[in-house]
């Protein structure tokens, strides 16, 4: 199982609804301009909730929830972050991202009152993109500061920009192929998402990115075992 304190990132891990809902979000503050804004949690179980709750109660650290039932565990909702050069988790950026939330039926905790949540994003299970807005092509989210949001269309062959030198290291061919080839058997077993392979053809996945992902593949495949 995996640790209560491994923060999930995967937006695999997320409802179909909320997944697309994701990915339009994503896109949409592509478009506006907003590019340094990355993942930092998806999916969390009830025992890494526990957990997270006991901090600045019964375990040292800040309060960093207020609530045992958080739809994180019912797979609707995700966190994010703000790159640099703006502070992590900056009220202007992420306000602009709330309102672009706003407008596709996506629920902002910034508009909550009592407990304001800047960073969490949720949707109801039900959630239909709203009339006007498509999937334009291949977004790319990022899961950590060094990369941009990006969104692919066809013909268009733009790349993250990278912010430091964790690029992709499987220069050898035959490496590179061995890799591929089990990538590919870990999305036909249905152990991991398609944009993954998607994430390595485009030569997006960085050293750091295939580290996580093999652990990601050993864990499912042990929890079906």
């Amino acid at each position: 199982m995996t640790s209560i304190t491994t923060t999930c990132r995967d937006i695999s891990e997320l409802l179909p609804a909320a997944q697309t809902a994701c990915r339009l979000l994503f896109q949409e503050c592509f478009k506006a301009g907003i590019k340094n804004v990355f993942i930092t949690e998806t999916y969390r179980s009830q025992e890494r909730q526990k957990y997270l709750y006991a901090q600045g109660r019964t375990r040292p650290g800040q309060i960093v929830t207020w609530t045992l039932d958080s739809n994180h565990k019912s797979r609707i909702a995700w966190d994010i972050a703000v790159g640099p050069p703006q502070s992590l988790y900056d009220v202007a950026t992420l306000s602009r991202v709330g309102a672009i939330a706003r407008k596709l039926g996506i629920i902002w905790g910034g508009d909550w009152t009592g407990n304001i949540d800047r960073p969490h994003f949720e949707v109801k299970p039900n959630w239909i993109m709203p009339k006007g807005y498509q999937i334009e092509g291949q977004v790319i989210i990022p899961t950590n500061s060094k990369y941009q949001v990006q969104l692919t269309v066809e013909g268009n062959t733009t790349k993250p920009i990278a912010k430091d030198d964790d690029k992709m290291l499987f220069t050898n061919e035959t490496t590179k192929a061995a890799v591929r080839d089990y990538i590919k058997q870990a999305v036909d077993k249905k152990k991991i998402d398609k944009s993954w392979l998607d994430k390595f053809d485009q030569g997006t996945m960085t050293s750091g990115d295939f580290e996580g992902l093999k652990i990601i593949i050993v864990q499912r495949k042990n929890n079906k075992e």
